[in-house]
């Protein structure tokens, strides 16, 4: 124990300082930039105002704000409900421990990925794929039209042209497997994505918001091309770079998802 003053202040003391510390610090970055965070400023002045009030002797207002108080645990579960959700999606996911795909054959599953983007971005045809683990997205596929099918640029390309039942949402790649087409995903609700960006973008950021995925999205306006991870999108890849960041995610032997902080033209703000 170190004495301060008339507190003694000990190693468990520290520690428990530094946890409370990385506990905030998280706290923080996964509520910036989202709705959440001018919701916590607003229980925060209302809970300074109550203090206020109590001081002056307001009974009143005391009574009114305390009151507001009370219920706010109710009102954070409801305010914060896309949060919280994201957050034990997070917390369920072992990303060091479950893969995206087998490691078998996944290079030239990549390749088969790269030649049908290269073409779709030349020819602006705009197209949604996910990356997901093995055991993940089942409700989305359930719903999608499931085909089981080996990864094929040429089907790639026939799946997303304009004039097919199909083309309309996502294909979901599981185990170097496309395992269905045609499904919906949950549209990001961040106020900070740009408002350039289309349903396809916003699909692909909500997915990855929730789920441990990896999305690739080529812009039918301008065929460029961009990817998506734990709610990060990054925008204008060129071939190479989305070669080198799906090798960096879904190569054999990689086991979790990741891709470089240097990103191209980033539209989150």
């Amino acid at each position: 124990m170190f004495p301060l003053g008339f507190i003694d202040f000990g190693i468990k003391d520290i520690l428990e300082i530094l946890v409370i510390a990385m506990v905030l610090y998280y706290l923080y970055r996964w509520i910036r930039g989202t709705f959440a965070i001018q919701a916590a400023l607003g229980l925060l002045f209302i809970i300074l105002l109550n203090a206020g009030v109590s001081i002056l002797g307001f009974s009143t207002l005391n009574f009114m704000l305390r009151s507001m108080i009370d219920v706010g645990v109710l009102a954070v579960f409801i305010i914060f409900q896309p949060e919280i959700r994201k957050l034990l999606y997070n917390l369920g996911q072992n990303t060091s421990l479950d893969r995206f795909i087998g490691s078998a054959g996944s290079d030239s599953m990549i390749e088969e990925v790269i030649d049908a983007v290269r073409t779709m971005s030349k020819s602006k045809t705009g197209a949604l794929i996910v990356f997901a683990r093995s055991s993940s997205l089942q409700d989305l596929v359930d719903v999608g039209v499931k085909l089981d099918a080996r990864v094929n640029s040429d089907l790639i390309k026939t799946i997303f042209q304009k004039n097919t039942p199909l083309h309309d949402g996502a294909v979901i790649i599981r185990s170097n497997r496309i395992v269905a087409a045609s499904c919906y995903l949950p549209i990001s609700q961040n106020p900070n994505i740009s408002s350039v960006m289309g349903t396809r973008h916003r699909a692909a950021v909500g997915i990855s918001e929730t789920n441990n995925v990896f999305v690739v999205v080529v812009s039918e306006e301008t065929g460029r091309i961009s990817i998506a991870q734990k709610g990060v999108l990054s925008s204008g890849l060129s071939i190479q770079k989305l070669r080198t960041e799906m090798e960096k995610a879904l190569g054999e032997g990689k086991e979790e998802v990741g891709f470089s902080s240097e990103k191209a033209d980033l539209e989150l703000k």
